[in-house]
């Protein structure tokens, strides 16, 4: 990025002398030099007026591709802005993060997800740039506002769309292996059932990798609890680790027959375009709704959505609807009003998203969906009538995820997972040792 803005001004300055030196030959000394003066004189005001942005995401390369030219088509309705950005996987991303929040200096726009806790002191709320008009929300409607907004109401982002999570599969194995598809309320017995008949049946992995913290510790703990208290992000949401072990013992066991893969082989899939389902080793994936459409495109066959498994049929739905990822400004910002000028065009111009395609989730904006429902894919239609439908389900009482120790929880839960795999920790061991560790970590 540096190199190519250097090169930029290197031939400017070339074209500048050339300029100069191709005078008409009638032209005086004088004149050729204040032609070059004047030029110099513009170059060097460019120059004072032009503002550099830093900006950075995680995602899939079919993100990073949109997001370049979206930011392309900024600047060139912006010529006084230069974006710099970076693009990394998401444990790329989470380290660069930590360095740049411990040197005080994180980019002037960055993304962000349920995550957010973790850097609540770092971030500039957006409600002042919302009130004087700078980032318009007059199309959205106060319950997707609220999916950015802390504890005390201030807007630390703008949601880039509201998604939720599920699991999309391969119709054609499932029907070869003789499986029947998942209905919306299906269980985590027939989840293992199907992956068990589909590894045995082809000889692949009847599942690829599932979020395990999202599945075994906030579902996993049951329909009537949380797995943090929703009042107190100092307590847990239950008090029985016994309400861990199944999830733990039902993933050991689908690793043991090769049903499901070993932290070595789950380690292989770092982009959804890289997952099992993709290269056709699994039938199918816990998968994020705004997903669904690149995971799809990368597969080239026909993938369904469904929900996310219950522990009995008749539990309410596990999960609601969430921010997906939101744009947020660091207080350290030295450019915080024209990051908020950038945040505004994301979300709310409706040629860069149809560009962008409701990647990162269903756009908040109503012209935005309603622009994109027009022309959109029977994948990208799939998602928007799955969120609908877990928008009905909705419970404010379920699966609080959102705390600042969520990610040393979730690092120590799938650790003590990996060792209950090794057979070095019964899935009973692991439960209360996540358990013991997640009350320590949030006192």
């Amino acid at each position: 990025m540096f190199n190519k803005k250097i090169s930029k001004f290197i031939f400017s300055s070339a074209a500048v002398l050339a300029l100069a030196a191709c005078g008409n030959g009638a032209s005086t000394e004088s004149g050729e030099d204040s032609v070059a003066s004047d030029a110099a004189s513009s170059a060097e005001g460019n120059n004072q007026d032009q503002i550099v942005l830093r900006m950075a995401w995680w995602g899939s390369q079919a993100r990073h591709d949109a997001t370049v030219e979206v930011i392309e088509m900024y600047e060139e309705e912006n010529p006084n802005i230069d974006i710099q950005y970076e693009f990394f996987d998401m444990d790329g991303y989470i380290t660069k993060l930590n360095t740049l929040v411990a040197s005080d200096s994180i980019w002037d726009i960055f993304q962000l997800g349920g995550n957010y806790p973790a850097y609540i002191d770092n971030i500039q709320p957006l409600d002042s740039f919302i009130e004087d008009g700078t980032i318009d929300t007059s199309n959205t409607t106060e319950m997707f506002l609220d999916t950015t907004r802390d504890q005390n109401g201030n807007m630390v982002g703008l949601s880039l769309g509201v998604n939720s999570y599920g699991i999309a599969y391969d119709p054609a194995m499932f029907e070869q292996a003789g499986v029947e598809e998942p209905a919306e309320n299906w269980t985590w017995a027939e989840y293992k059932d199907a992956a068990l008949k589909v590894s045995e049946e082809f000889g692949v992995f009847g599942s690829s990798i599932m979020d395990d913290f999202l599945a075994g510790g906030t579902i996993g703990v049951g329909p009537d609890y949380n797995f943090f208290d929703k009042d107190d992000q100092t307590k847990l949401g239950f008090d029985d680790p016994g309400r861990l072990v199944d999830y733990i013992a039902m993933r050991k066991e689908l690793v043991d027959k090769g049903a499901y893969p070993d932290p070595g082989a789950a380690a292989e899939v770092t982009d959804i375009e890289g997952d099992f389902v993709v290269t056709g080793e699994a039938a199918m994936t816990w998968v994020a709704t705004n997903q669904f459409p690149t995971l799809a495109s990368a597969a080239g066959k026909e993938l369904k959505l469904t929900t996310l498994p219950r522990k009995d049929k008749d539990d309410p739905y596990g999960l609601t609807l969430n921010s997906s990822q939101m744009l947020s400004i660091p207080t350290s910002s030295e450019h915080q009003e024209e990051a908020a000028k950038f945040i505004n065009f994301f979300v709310n111009d409706e040629e860069a998203n149809q560009i962008l395609n409701g990647e990162r989730g269903v756009p908040i904006m109503s012209n935005i969906r309603e622009m994109l429902e027009e022309n959109a894919s029977p994948e990208l239609l799939e998602v928007f009538s799955y969120v609908d439908y877990v928008g009905e389900q909705h419970n404010e009482e379920l699966n609080n995820i959102e705390n600042p120790h969520t990610a040393e929880i979730r690092d120590q839960y799938e650790l003590l997972l990996d060792q209950v795999i090794y057979d070095e920790i019964t899935p009973e061991e692991a439960a209360q040792q996540i358990y013991d560790f997640a009350v320590e970590t949030i006192k």
